[in-house]
């Protein structure tokens, strides 16, 4: 396959920074490195790499060349890996991607367990919430909250969980307790930022979805933790997911309000790029997803935190 192999001496050459660097990693000498990339240029009738005396550096064309190449043989390798470890033990670097709120309070606590149970494994957890390209970043697994649109990924649906209208009950005290979504324009609301707006509240009704849009308070975040101590701190309603609040909801320092309207339930998925579930690492993170979710503890606590809470 000369053409593949060209790509490798491309990408081996932009990763290592110069002809000599990658000569040495693919065990040849630099001018067959810059043998195999001329000829590679010449054949596609584009140049690919900018040289002078002292760098290199990828051309218009070939960044957008480059880039697609780095996927091919991303896959390729993967492709490899997968029959040379069928049947074998999970071992090797797994990337995973996942939602701040979601990956503190529910990922890493269990993450030892999973690393307890395939020793082998070297996991790298990213948490953010912004959209990611997966195929490009590398990652093997993504975990994500809400609706899924349009996508070449897999998915697997892990659970549900529900937003839920919490306060203090020092606050609640003070402020009197809202009987009606409408009535949260007279109360302090601690709004999640999206986008530099504070997202609405929204509830469910017999006529239908009702949203609270302008949100009355006199703080708002991007960061739902944040957002959690400042609701037990007394300074206002939070909007939050229902594995947030759950232990708060326990001990009483939050209580649910407007219970009798309640907010739509997002759903779990897991995402990852085709054929990564065969990869024996992958396959068992996985795996151990669908068992945090479903297990009967987790289940169990998330219906506790949807219950109405006692005054």
């Amino acid at each position: 396959m000369p053409m593949l192999d060209s790509i490798e001496f491309l990408t081996t050459t932009v990763e290592a920074g110069s002809f000599a660097a990658a000569a040495r990693r693919l065990g040849v000498t630099p001018s067959a490195v810059s043998r195999r990339v001329a000829a590679l240029e010449q054949e596609l009738g584009v140049p690919l790499l900018a040289r002078n005396t002292r760098s290199l550096r990828l051309t218009h064309d070939g960044e957008a060349f480059h880039e697609r190449c780095v996927r091919i043989l991303q896959e390729l390798h993967e492709a490899r890996d997968v029959l040379a470890r069928t049947g074998k033990k999970p071992s090797g670097l797994l990337r995973v991607d996942a939602p701040i709120a979601l990956g503190r309070a529910i990922l890493a606590p269990a993450i030892p367990r999973f690393l307890d149970r395939c020793p082998d494994v070297r996991l790298d957890l990213t948490l953010r919430d912004q959209f990611v390209d997966p195929i490009a970043e590398g990652l093997d697994v993504l975990v994500r909250i809400g609706r899924l649109g349009e996508s070449n990924l897999m998915s697997r649906k892990l659970g549900e969980s529900r937003i839920l209208h919490c306060a203090a009950p020092a606050y609640l005290r003070k402020h009197g307790v809202p009987k009606h979504p409408r009535e949260l324009t007279h109360h302090a609301c601690l709004g999640y930022l999206r986008d530099g707006q504070p997202a609405y509240f929204e509830f469910l009704e017999e006529e239908g979805t009702y949203r609270s849009m302008d949100l009355n308070g006199p703080f708002h975040a991007n960061d739902s933790d944040v957002l959690f101590q400042l609701a037990v701190a007394g300074k206002g309603i939070v909007a939050l997911f229902d594995f947030l609040v759950r232990d708060a909801l326990e001990k009483g320092t939050l209580v649910t309000v407007l219970d009798a309207y309640p907010s739509v339930s997002w759903p779990i998925h897991t995402l990852y790029p085709r054929n990564r579930h065969l990869l024996p690492k992958a396959s068992a993170f996985l795996d151990f997803l669908a068992e945090l979710f479903q297990s009967p503890g987790f289940r169990q606590k998330a219906a506790r935190a949807q219950r109405p809470a006692g005054r």
